[in-house]
């Protein structure tokens, strides 16, 4: 008799965790209000485009790209800041 009310029990809890794993899908969390969304985003349309935008170009960049000469003093910059890295690694290794 025991081991039928240990069944039940355990039936009624796997039925209790479907229920609640299947209500949560049941929830649509786009439609839910943004929270933090920025102030300059943009509106959310009304209607769901059928195809996605493919041909749709991002705007030019305001800014010009870096030249050469700025790009690898980066460079050099990133590689001697690894390098200073390398060195107190080792050294705390030993």
């Amino acid at each position: 008799m025991r081991i039928d009310r240990m069944k039940r029990l355990l039936a009624v809890g796997a039925l209790l965790g479907c229920a609640v794993a299947l209500g949560g899908c049941s929830t649509s969390i786009a439609d839910l209000p943004g929270v933090g969304v920025p102030a300059d985003a943009p509106a959310r349309p009304k209607e769901a485009s059928g195809y996605l935008p493919v041909h749709d170009m991002p705007p030019d960049r305001e800014e010009a790209p870096m030249k050469p000469a700025e790009q690898a003093k980066i460079e050099a910059e990133l590689k001697a800041a690894r390098d200073r890295q390398a060195t107190a690694a080792q050294n705390a290794g030993k």
